[in-house]
């Protein structure tokens, strides 16, 4: 089974420029996988709260998630050139201010105005790589297979993200792992661009639009809704494990907990994009969940950290398919002329998801403990 599914991703890694695009897209989406966490560490370091940290993390994410579907339709409007060269330049420039806070004296109101910054010019890499995904394959499988694979990337970001913060926080700073995530959102929109992957982005559509956009169909609508209640659970995640480590004074232990997570949820993805599934993704998700519930529950019982390593690895495994069957659904359903915009929104939800969750998760790890959130994440 292993020997077919490897063959299957070699012959889809085969193909014109898809091996250079997931290479350097990859480097392009690192920032994900590390700047919430260090921005969290960061912040607490320099105001010694976790209720700040988490605000200021969650109003990046709501800013992210709030500006994400006017960029998406920007790019649908007019192509991605200008809406990735503005980012390109603001993004880190806001990322270096957040680092330089202490040595400017930034007070608190402040470090949430250039989180907010941070959010709002975010590139729309995401939602850029899945619409080209959709454009540069047509059969079912292949799609699947691509979709698929771009989750295990992304969760590979996860992945190495906060191991590169955890092995950064071992200089003794916690104000480092921002340093490295500060070097990566300036390579962001150069590597992008570099992998080609606009070559296979479509002419934009004179196609009539609504103002609704994507968010007029129905089905979109449940999806999306959807999507803003998974990422809920995973902002909580995402504070709870770092809250878990400072509790047992061993804040690299958050890191390690988030990358497990990440190792099982690319594992999980890399199965489902190679598997011939007769299930459709409508059906398939809600299936899916109802499973990751166990895991995520079986947190509350143990402060163990080898078994919280464990049920991290078993909740992440259900992870990649759930989001990979959210975006096959998009692709399916939404509109050409929608077809950024819709991915986007699918980031706004995941992002606003994720900012409320990592906002209510600040002040509960702080006043309650990490197993009262991990709690409210299943």
């Amino acid at each position: 089974m292993a020997s077919a599914l490897i063959a299957r991703y070699a012959a889809l890694l085969r193909l014109p420029d898809v091996t250079r695009i997931m290479v350097l897209t990859f480097v392009a989406r690192m920032p994900i996988g590390t700047l919430t966490l260090s921005m969290l560490l960061h912040v607490r370091a320099m105001s010694g709260s976790f209720a700040v940290a988490g605000t200021t993390v969650g109003v990046y994410l709501a800013a992210a998630a709030l500006a994400a579907p006017a960029v998406g339709r920007w790019v649908d409007r007019r192509g991605a050139g200008v809406p990735l060269a503005v980012t390109g330049v603001v993004y880190p420039l806001a990322v270096g201010v957040l680092l330089f806070a202490p040595i400017l004296g930034l007070p608190t109101p402040g470090v949430y105005i250039v989180a907010a910054f941070v959010g709002v010019f975010s590139p729309p890499i995401p939602g850029l790589s899945r619409t080209i995904l959709r454009q540069r394959f047509n059969d079912e499988m292949q799609r699947r297979s691509a979709f698929a694979l771009d989750s295990v990337l992304v969760e590979t970001v996860f992945t190495v993200g906060p191991l590169l913060v955890a092995a950064m926080l071992l200089t003794g700073s916690q104000h480092a792992p921002l340093a490295m995530s500060w070097l990566f959102t300036i390579l962001a929109v150069p590597m992008f661009v570099m992998s080609r992957a606009l070559d296979y982005l479509g002419a934009p559509s004179d196609a009539p639009r609504s103002l609704l956009g994507p968010i007029a169909d129905p089905l979109l609508r449940r999806i999306f809704a959807l999507t803003v209640v998974i990422a809920f659970g995973f902002g909580c995640i995402e504070v709870a494990y770092p809250g878990f480590g400072a509790a047992i004074g061993v804040v690299a232990i958050g890191g390690l907990l988030l990358a497990s997570n990440s190792i099982g949820s690319a594992l999980g993805g890399f199965a489902y994009g190679g598997l011939h599934l007769a299930t459709p993704p409508e059906r398939l998700l809600p299936r899916v969940l109802a499973i990751m519930v166990i895991p995520l529950a079986l947190h509350t019982l143990t402060l163990n950290p080898w078994l919280l390593g464990v049920l991290a690895f078993c909740a992440g495994a259900l992870i990649a398919p759930a989001l990979t069957s959210v975006m096959l659904v998009i692709s399916k359903h939404a509109p050409e002329h929608y077809a950024t915009e819709a991915f986007t929104w699918s980031s706004t939800c995941i992002l606003g998801g994720l900012g409320i969750g990592a906002t209510i998760a600040g002040h509960l790890v702080q006043d309650r403990g990490p197993q009262t959130v991990l709690g409210l994440a299943a």
